[in-house]
Protein backbone atom coordinates (compact mmCIF):
# COMPACT_ATOMS: atom_id res chain seq x y z
CA UNK A 1 0.00 0.00 0.00
CA UNK A 2 1.44 3.64 -1.18
CA UNK A 3 1.39 5.79 1.80
CA UNK A 4 1.34 9.78 1.30
CA UNK A 5 3.38 11.77 2.02
CA UNK A 6 1.15 14.77 2.95
CA UNK A 7 -1.30 16.09 4.98
CA UNK A 8 -5.02 15.44 3.15
CA UNK A 9 -5.78 18.37 5.08
CA UNK A 10 -3.95 20.89 4.11
CA UNK A 11 -5.32 20.93 0.79
CA UNK A 12 -9.29 21.54 0.11
CA UNK A 13 -11.28 19.50 -1.62
CA UNK A 14 -12.29 22.29 -3.90
CA UNK A 15 -8.05 22.60 -5.06
CA UNK A 16 -8.10 25.84 -2.95
CA UNK A 17 -5.07 26.30 -0.80
CA UNK A 18 -5.75 27.51 2.79
CA UNK A 19 -3.40 30.55 4.24
CA UNK A 20 -0.53 27.98 5.77
CA UNK A 21 -0.65 25.89 2.69
CA UNK A 22 0.04 29.50 0.64
CA UNK A 23 2.74 30.52 3.03
CA UNK A 24 4.16 26.64 2.63
CA UNK A 25 4.36 26.89 -0.77
CA UNK A 26 5.68 30.60 -1.38
CA UNK A 27 8.74 28.94 1.14
CA UNK A 28 9.06 25.90 -1.13
CA UNK A 29 8.69 27.80 -4.39
CA UNK A 30 11.86 29.69 -4.28
CA UNK A 31 14.22 27.65 -2.62
CA UNK A 32 17.06 26.62 -4.72
CA UNK A 33 18.34 24.31 -3.01
CA UNK A 34 18.08 20.74 -1.49
CA UNK A 35 16.07 19.00 -4.39
CA UNK A 36 12.97 21.53 -3.30
CA UNK A 37 13.81 22.03 0.31
CA UNK A 38 14.81 25.60 1.69
CA UNK A 39 17.86 26.24 3.13
CA UNK A 40 17.95 24.91 7.13
CA UNK A 41 14.30 23.59 6.71
CA UNK A 42 12.40 22.75 10.41
CA UNK A 43 12.34 18.95 11.70
CA UNK A 44 10.81 18.53 14.95
CA UNK A 45 11.87 15.75 17.03
CA UNK A 46 9.70 14.44 19.78
CA UNK A 47 11.34 13.75 23.03
CA UNK A 48 9.76 12.30 26.95
CA UNK A 49 9.35 14.53 29.22
CA UNK A 50 12.12 13.55 30.98
CA UNK A 51 14.82 13.81 28.20
CA UNK A 52 13.43 17.06 27.08
CA UNK A 53 14.19 18.35 31.04
CA UNK A 54 17.66 17.44 30.36
CA UNK A 55 18.46 19.00 27.30
CA UNK A 56 20.14 22.46 28.99
CA UNK A 57 22.77 19.77 30.73
CA UNK A 58 23.22 17.23 27.43
CA UNK A 59 22.47 14.45 30.09
CA UNK A 60 19.67 12.97 27.62
CA UNK A 61 20.67 9.22 28.59
CA UNK A 62 20.39 7.08 25.63
CA UNK A 63 19.28 10.08 23.29
CA UNK A 64 22.35 10.91 21.77
CA UNK A 65 20.76 14.55 20.16
CA UNK A 66 24.76 15.03 19.10
CA UNK A 67 24.27 12.89 16.71
CA UNK A 68 20.90 14.29 15.62
CA UNK A 69 22.48 17.82 15.74
CA UNK A 70 25.95 16.40 13.42
CA UNK A 71 23.13 14.72 10.79
CA UNK A 72 20.85 17.98 10.73
CA UNK A 73 23.94 19.87 10.08
CA UNK A 74 25.19 17.88 6.79
CA UNK A 75 21.46 17.55 5.65
CA UNK A 76 21.04 21.07 6.25
CA UNK A 77 18.17 20.86 8.22
CA UNK A 78 17.32 23.07 11.84
CA UNK A 79 15.87 20.83 14.22
CA UNK A 80 13.36 22.00 17.01
CA UNK A 81 13.45 19.72 19.91
CA UNK A 82 9.99 19.12 21.60
CA UNK A 83 7.82 17.53 24.25
CA UNK A 84 4.15 16.72 23.79
CA UNK A 85 3.86 18.38 27.26
CA UNK A 86 4.76 21.83 25.79
CA UNK A 87 2.84 21.70 22.48
CA UNK A 88 0.06 23.88 21.85
CA UNK A 89 -2.83 24.47 18.85
CA UNK A 90 -0.05 26.40 16.38
CA UNK A 91 3.00 25.97 18.49
CA UNK A 92 4.85 24.82 20.62
CA UNK A 93 8.08 25.60 23.41
CA UNK A 94 11.23 24.14 22.60
CA UNK A 95 14.63 24.01 21.86
CA UNK A 96 16.64 24.72 19.22
CA UNK A 97 20.72 24.54 18.73
CA UNK A 98 22.82 26.79 16.98
CA UNK A 99 26.78 27.83 17.89
CA UNK A 100 26.60 24.64 20.43
CA UNK A 101 24.11 25.89 22.12
CA UNK A 102 20.46 24.99 23.12
CA UNK A 103 18.27 27.57 22.91
CA UNK A 104 14.49 27.50 24.66
CA UNK A 105 12.00 29.75 22.31
CA UNK A 106 8.57 29.00 20.90
CA UNK A 107 8.29 28.43 17.48
CA UNK A 108 5.71 27.53 15.46
CA UNK A 109 4.86 23.68 14.60
CA UNK A 110 7.68 21.75 12.26
CA UNK A 111 5.56 20.29 8.81
CA UNK A 112 7.58 17.10 9.67
CA UNK A 113 8.36 15.62 12.82
CA UNK A 114 10.19 12.80 14.23
CA UNK A 115 8.44 10.32 17.34
CA UNK A 116 10.53 9.26 20.15
CA UNK A 117 8.46 9.94 22.47
CA UNK A 118 5.95 7.29 24.07
CA UNK A 119 2.08 8.54 24.85
CA UNK A 120 0.54 6.41 26.78
CA UNK A 121 -1.58 8.55 28.84
CA UNK A 122 -5.18 10.23 27.22
CA UNK A 123 -3.72 13.22 27.93
CA UNK A 124 -0.86 12.74 25.91
CA UNK A 125 -2.27 10.80 23.07
CA UNK A 126 -4.78 13.78 22.92
CA UNK A 127 -1.44 16.45 22.55
CA UNK A 128 -0.30 13.54 19.49
CA UNK A 129 -3.35 14.07 18.18
CA UNK A 130 -3.53 18.26 18.29
CA UNK A 131 0.13 17.54 17.36
CA UNK A 132 -0.65 15.65 14.12
CA UNK A 133 -3.37 18.41 13.12
CA UNK A 134 0.30 20.83 12.12
CA UNK A 135 2.59 18.07 11.66
CA UNK A 136 3.45 14.64 9.36
CA UNK A 137 4.65 12.40 12.21
CA UNK A 138 6.35 9.53 11.57
CA UNK A 139 6.39 6.66 13.89
CA UNK A 140 3.30 8.78 15.68
CA UNK A 141 2.31 5.13 17.11
CA UNK A 142 5.65 3.69 18.70
CA UNK A 143 4.01 0.93 21.02
CA UNK A 144 2.74 -1.22 19.86
CA UNK A 145 1.30 -4.77 21.37
CA UNK A 146 3.08 -8.12 19.98
CA UNK A 147 0.66 -9.84 19.25
CA UNK A 148 -1.27 -7.31 16.96
CA UNK A 149 2.10 -7.33 15.27
CA UNK A 150 1.97 -10.61 15.04
CA UNK A 151 -1.41 -10.87 13.35
CA UNK A 152 -1.07 -8.67 11.07
CA UNK A 153 2.29 -10.72 9.50
CA UNK A 154 0.62 -13.54 9.47
CA UNK A 155 -1.97 -12.02 6.80
CA UNK A 156 0.61 -12.81 4.20
CA UNK A 157 1.22 -15.72 3.55
CA UNK A 158 4.91 -15.67 2.34
CA UNK A 159 6.14 -14.60 5.53
CA UNK A 160 4.36 -17.73 8.07
CA UNK A 161 7.55 -18.99 8.01
CA UNK A 162 9.45 -16.10 9.68
CA UNK A 163 7.28 -16.42 12.66
CA UNK A 164 7.53 -18.47 15.69
CA UNK A 165 3.69 -20.43 16.51
CA UNK A 166 2.12 -17.41 18.72
CA UNK A 167 -1.45 -17.02 20.85
CA UNK A 168 -3.07 -14.78 22.52
CA UNK A 169 -2.44 -16.26 26.78
CA UNK A 170 -5.30 -18.30 28.05
CA UNK A 171 -4.87 -20.79 31.04
CA UNK A 172 -6.73 -23.10 28.32
CA UNK A 173 -3.75 -21.89 25.51
CA UNK A 174 -1.05 -22.66 27.58
CA UNK A 175 -1.95 -25.88 28.81
CA UNK A 176 -2.83 -26.82 25.09
CA UNK A 177 0.71 -25.05 24.21
CA UNK A 178 2.61 -27.27 26.51
CA UNK A 179 1.12 -30.83 25.50
CA UNK A 180 2.47 -29.60 21.89
CA UNK A 181 6.05 -27.72 22.59
CA UNK A 182 8.60 -28.74 24.49
CA UNK A 183 9.95 -24.82 25.19
CA UNK A 184 7.65 -21.87 25.32
CA UNK A 185 8.13 -18.08 26.26
CA UNK A 186 5.18 -16.59 28.19
CA UNK A 187 5.79 -12.62 27.70
CA UNK A 188 3.95 -9.18 28.05
CA UNK A 189 2.31 -8.33 24.58
CA UNK A 190 3.48 -4.04 25.50
CA UNK A 191 6.79 -4.15 27.71
CA UNK A 192 10.17 -3.45 26.57
CA UNK A 193 13.31 -4.64 27.18
CA UNK A 194 13.09 -7.99 28.15
CA UNK A 195 10.56 -7.47 31.25
CA UNK A 196 7.91 -9.77 32.73
CA UNK A 197 8.86 -13.03 30.41
CA UNK A 198 8.93 -16.18 31.45
CA UNK A 199 10.33 -19.11 29.84
CA UNK A 200 9.54 -22.72 30.00
CA UNK A 201 11.45 -25.72 29.25
CA UNK A 202 10.08 -29.46 29.48
CA UNK A 203 12.58 -32.29 31.18
CA UNK A 204 12.75 -35.69 30.74
CA UNK A 205 11.02 -36.39 33.76
CA UNK A 206 7.99 -34.80 32.75
CA UNK A 207 8.35 -31.67 35.00
CA UNK A 208 9.29 -27.93 33.59
CA UNK A 209 11.85 -25.48 34.43
CA UNK A 210 10.60 -22.44 35.23
CA UNK A 211 12.65 -19.32 34.53
CA UNK A 212 11.40 -15.67 35.85
CA UNK A 213 13.98 -12.91 36.39
CA UNK A 214 17.75 -13.88 37.37
CA UNK A 215 18.80 -17.38 38.74
CA UNK A 216 18.21 -20.82 38.25
CA UNK A 217 15.25 -21.92 36.78
CA UNK A 218 12.94 -24.40 39.39
CA UNK A 219 11.60 -27.55 38.79
CA UNK A 220 7.54 -28.00 38.65
CA UNK A 221 4.72 -29.93 37.84
CA UNK A 222 2.63 -29.14 34.72
CA UNK A 223 -0.31 -27.80 37.41
CA UNK A 224 2.32 -25.86 39.43
CA UNK A 225 3.82 -23.97 36.09
CA UNK A 226 0.28 -23.30 35.40
CA UNK A 227 -0.94 -21.54 38.31
CA UNK A 228 2.31 -19.54 38.68
CA UNK A 229 1.84 -18.26 35.12
CA UNK A 230 -1.73 -17.44 35.98
CA UNK A 231 -0.44 -15.71 39.29
CA UNK A 232 2.22 -13.84 37.77
CA UNK A 233 -0.08 -12.77 34.69
CA UNK A 234 -3.00 -11.67 36.39
CA UNK A 235 -5.18 -9.18 34.45
CA UNK A 236 -2.26 -8.11 32.28
CA UNK A 237 -2.00 -8.89 28.55
CA UNK A 238 0.37 -11.64 27.77
CA UNK A 239 0.73 -13.77 24.26
CA UNK A 240 2.66 -17.42 24.74
CA UNK A 241 5.17 -18.29 21.73
CA UNK A 242 7.06 -21.13 20.40
CA UNK A 243 10.50 -21.02 22.31
CA UNK A 244 13.19 -21.04 19.29
CA UNK A 245 16.18 -23.39 19.83
CA UNK A 246 18.63 -20.11 19.27
CA UNK A 247 21.99 -20.36 17.63
CA UNK A 248 24.19 -20.18 20.73
CA UNK A 249 27.88 -18.81 21.26
CA UNK A 250 29.70 -20.56 23.87
CA UNK A 251 26.88 -22.56 25.25
CA UNK A 252 24.75 -19.01 25.76
CA UNK A 253 21.81 -18.30 23.44
CA UNK A 254 21.81 -15.07 21.35
CA UNK A 255 19.54 -13.01 18.79
CA UNK A 256 19.57 -10.28 16.81
CA UNK A 257 18.36 -6.48 16.92
CA UNK A 258 17.90 -5.01 13.59
CA UNK A 259 17.52 -1.44 12.92
CA UNK A 260 15.38 -0.92 9.87
CA UNK A 261 14.71 2.69 8.69
CA UNK A 262 13.73 4.76 5.67
CA UNK A 263 16.12 7.04 4.50
CA UNK A 264 16.53 9.06 1.89
CA UNK A 265 14.53 7.61 -0.89
CA UNK A 266 11.17 7.13 1.01
CA UNK A 267 12.46 3.79 1.26
CA UNK A 268 13.60 0.81 3.88
CA UNK A 269 16.76 -0.27 4.77
CA UNK A 270 18.86 -1.91 6.96
CA UNK A 271 20.93 0.51 8.68
CA UNK A 272 22.74 -2.22 10.26
CA UNK A 273 22.43 -5.26 12.64
CA UNK A 274 23.99 -6.16 15.95
CA UNK A 275 23.97 -9.46 17.92
CA UNK A 276 23.28 -10.25 21.99
CA UNK A 277 24.03 -12.76 23.66
CA UNK A 278 22.09 -13.90 26.69
CA UNK A 279 23.98 -13.49 30.08
CA UNK A 280 24.60 -16.08 32.46
CA UNK A 281 21.65 -17.25 34.17
CA UNK A 282 19.48 -15.10 31.83
CA UNK A 283 16.70 -16.41 29.60
CA UNK A 284 16.62 -12.76 27.58
CA UNK A 285 19.22 -11.38 25.66
CA UNK A 286 18.52 -7.83 26.44
CA UNK A 287 21.21 -5.47 26.78
CA UNK A 288 19.12 -4.04 29.79
CA UNK A 289 18.91 -7.52 31.61
CA UNK A 290 22.61 -8.37 31.02
CA UNK A 291 23.19 -9.57 27.55
CA UNK A 292 26.57 -8.98 25.56
CA UNK A 293 26.29 -6.90 22.41
CA UNK A 294 28.83 -9.01 19.78
CA UNK A 295 29.46 -8.65 15.99
CA UNK A 296 27.35 -10.96 13.80
CA UNK A 297 30.24 -11.77 11.97
CA UNK A 298 32.05 -13.38 15.02
CA UNK A 299 28.67 -15.03 16.25
CA UNK A 300 27.75 -16.45 12.68
CA UNK A 301 31.35 -17.94 12.04
CA UNK A 302 31.27 -19.75 15.64
CA UNK A 303 27.79 -20.91 14.80
CA UNK A 304 29.30 -22.30 11.19
CA UNK A 305 26.78 -19.95 9.43
CA UNK A 306 28.72 -17.80 6.50
CA UNK A 307 28.71 -14.40 7.57
CA UNK A 308 27.89 -12.46 4.31
CA UNK A 309 25.20 -14.89 3.06
CA UNK A 310 23.61 -14.97 6.52
CA UNK A 311 23.33 -11.28 6.62
CA UNK A 312 22.23 -11.15 3.58
CA UNK A 313 19.04 -13.48 4.33
CA UNK A 314 18.95 -11.14 7.40
CA UNK A 315 18.30 -8.29 5.31
CA UNK A 316 15.59 -9.94 3.11
CA UNK A 317 13.64 -10.87 5.90
CA UNK A 318 13.53 -7.54 7.57
CA UNK A 319 13.13 -6.19 4.66
CA UNK A 320 10.21 -8.37 2.93
CA UNK A 321 8.48 -7.98 6.95
CA UNK A 322 8.54 -4.04 6.82
CA UNK A 323 7.50 -3.59 2.70
CA UNK A 324 4.89 -5.26 4.29
CA UNK A 325 4.00 -3.72 7.60
CA UNK A 326 3.75 -0.43 6.23
CA UNK A 327 1.24 -1.16 3.89
CA UNK A 328 -0.86 -1.85 7.27
CA UNK A 329 0.61 0.42 10.13
CA UNK A 330 0.66 4.72 9.74
CA UNK A 331 3.74 6.29 8.96
CA UNK A 332 5.75 3.88 10.65
CA UNK A 333 9.71 4.52 9.40
CA UNK A 334 12.15 3.60 12.51
CA UNK A 335 11.98 0.01 13.78
CA UNK A 336 14.33 -2.73 15.80
CA UNK A 337 13.40 -5.86 14.91
CA UNK A 338 14.36 -8.92 17.24
CA UNK A 339 15.46 -11.88 15.03
CA UNK A 340 16.45 -15.43 15.98
CA UNK A 341 18.61 -17.95 13.85
CA UNK A 342 17.32 -21.48 14.99
CA UNK A 343 20.79 -24.43 14.84
CA UNK A 344 19.69 -25.38 11.67
CA UNK A 345 20.12 -21.53 10.20
CA UNK A 346 16.49 -20.40 9.64
CA UNK A 347 15.45 -16.98 10.29
CA UNK A 348 12.40 -16.41 12.72
CA UNK A 349 10.89 -13.13 14.05
CA UNK A 350 10.65 -12.75 17.78
CA UNK A 351 9.66 -9.23 17.82
CA UNK A 352 9.00 -5.65 16.58
CA UNK A 353 10.28 -2.52 18.73
CA UNK A 354 8.87 0.37 17.70
CA UNK A 355 11.23 2.92 19.63
CA UNK A 356 14.88 1.55 19.07
CA UNK A 357 17.09 2.41 21.50
CA UNK A 358 19.95 2.12 18.78
CA UNK A 359 22.74 1.54 21.98
CA UNK A 360 23.68 -1.64 21.31
CA UNK A 361 25.46 0.06 18.31
CA UNK A 362 27.25 2.10 21.02
CA UNK A 363 28.37 -0.65 23.37
CA UNK A 364 29.64 -2.61 20.49
CA UNK A 365 31.82 0.10 19.24
CA UNK A 366 30.00 0.27 15.57
CA UNK A 367 30.17 4.42 15.86
CA UNK A 368 29.37 4.85 12.36
CA UNK A 369 25.94 2.32 12.68
CA UNK A 370 25.18 4.59 15.65
CA UNK A 371 25.68 7.70 13.74
CA UNK A 372 23.68 6.48 10.90
CA UNK A 373 20.65 5.19 13.27
CA UNK A 374 20.40 9.14 14.45
CA UNK A 375 21.16 10.25 10.23
CA UNK A 376 18.61 7.77 8.25
CA UNK A 377 15.24 9.57 10.29
CA UNK A 378 16.53 12.71 8.84
CA UNK A 379 17.15 11.90 5.49
CA UNK A 380 13.68 10.86 5.84
CA UNK A 381 12.56 13.53 7.14
CA UNK A 382 14.06 16.01 4.41
CA UNK A 383 12.26 13.34 1.80
CA UNK A 384 9.13 13.98 3.22
CA UNK A 385 9.31 18.17 3.36
CA UNK A 386 10.23 17.02 -0.18
CA UNK A 387 7.86 15.36 -0.78
CA UNK A 388 5.22 17.99 0.78
CA UNK A 389 6.90 20.83 -1.66
CA UNK A 390 6.40 18.85 -4.93
CA UNK A 391 2.86 17.85 -4.42
CA UNK A 392 1.62 21.30 -3.28
CA UNK A 393 3.97 23.05 -5.98
CA UNK A 394 1.69 20.79 -8.56
CA UNK A 395 -1.22 21.36 -7.26
CA UNK A 396 -1.25 24.92 -7.11
CA UNK A 397 -0.22 24.49 -10.97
Amino acid sequence: MQESFYDNNLIQQNGQLPCMARVMTNMLYHSERNGGVSMHQSVGILLDRETFRRIPSRRTGNERLALYNKAAKELDLKLFYMSLEQVGTNSALGYTYNKAKYRLERQSIPKVTHNRQIALSPSLKAKLKLLSKSSLIFNRQNRYDKFKIYKLIYQNPELREYLPVSMRYSQARLKDAMNTYSSLFIKPTNNSVGDGIIKLKKQQSGNWLFYWKKGSPKSLSSQQVVNRVNKYVGRQHYMIQEAIPLATYHGRPYDLRVSVQRGATGSWQVTGMIGRVAAKGRHVTNVAKGGKPKKVETLFRTSEFEPEAMKTAIRAVALKIMNDLSGKLLHVADVGLDLGIDTQGHIKLIEMNGRDQRYTFKKAKMHATFYRTYETPLQYAKYLLTQKSTTIMTRKR
